[in-house]
């Protein structure tokens, strides 16, 4: 059984940094994609980066590229998202995930495994 563990999160000021991280417990397939996801209060769940298996593709959202940072350490199956410049509309649960490779990189939906979420608050 694959567990995933966000950690990371908290309160901080706009313009600050934060590293969220994403452990995985159980075994992950080599070939899966891993990606982050927020979800803001009476929001649904956005698509906000992700990483191919090889490490070698990534995908941003508009919203963050440029300021977001997503990385993988294979050998620790633990998945980062450096989050630097925070703003006022970052706020939210980040979710990370884990499935197979997927065209579909940005719907939730073709993601098999999911964490608890670690919350992002960035005060203006």
């Amino acid at each position: 059984q694959v567990q995933l563990e966000e950690s990371g999160g908290g309160s901080v000021q706009a313009g600050d940094s934060l590293t969220l991280s994403c452990a995985s417990s159980g075994r992950t397939s080599s070939t899966y994609g891993w990606a982050w996801f927020r979800q803001a209060p009476k929001k649904g769940r956005e698509f906000v980066a992700f990483i191919s298996a090889s490490g070698r593709s990534e995908y941003y959202a508009d919203s963050v590229k440029g300021r977001f940072t997503i990385s993988r350490d294979n050998a620790d199956n633990t998945v980062y998202l450096q989050m630097n410049t925070l703003k006022s509309e970052d706020t939210a649960v980040y979710f990370c995930a884990a499935g197979p490779r997927s065209l579909q990189y940005f719907d939730p939906a073709v993601y098999s495994f999911w964490g608890q979420g670690t919350q992002v608050i960035v005060s203006s």
